[in-house]
């Protein structure tokens, strides 16, 4: 399964689900958001086995060491013989801080918000604190 050229890395990024378009990959390239080795990294830069990535996506930095090419989406059980993730824990706990610490938190599965709960929550996001 071992493709004959390196892939591109917003291919693998893609590939390997960190992101959910190839898009939003090659974005993620031409805005900064991934670095190798603290440099900025374009999205046709091909890929070399054993390197390190840092993706900076949803307010969190994760590192991506690269075990094998691949230029097609795999599904994630198959991730890990492609990608290592690295990122320390403390990133993740700090993902679910942020999500914590939402101004309001509505219940899951209480549906769509009525007009006046719609009207509550504009009026609240609105005012100045």
């Amino acid at each position: 399964m071992e493709p004959p050229e390196p892939p591109r890395i917003d291919k693998w990024l893609w590939a390997v689900r960190l992101f959910k378009t190839r898009s939003l990959a090659t974005q993620a390239c031409r805005n900064g958001f991934v670095t190798a080795q603290s440099q900025p990294v374009k999205p046709a830069r091909e890929i070399r086995i054993g390197e390190t990535y840092e993706i900076r996506q949803s307010g969190i930095t994760r590192t991506v060491k690269v075990l094998a090419h691949l230029d097609r989406r795999v599904g994630a059980k198959v991730v890990p013989e492609f990608a290592q993730d690295l990122t320390p824990a403390s990133e993740y706990l700090k993902q679910i801080q942020i999500r914590e610490s939402a101004p309001f938190k509505r219940e899951r599965g209480a549906g769509r918000p009525t007009k006046k709960q719609r009207r509550e929550i504009d009026s609240f996001l609105e005012s100045p604190d």
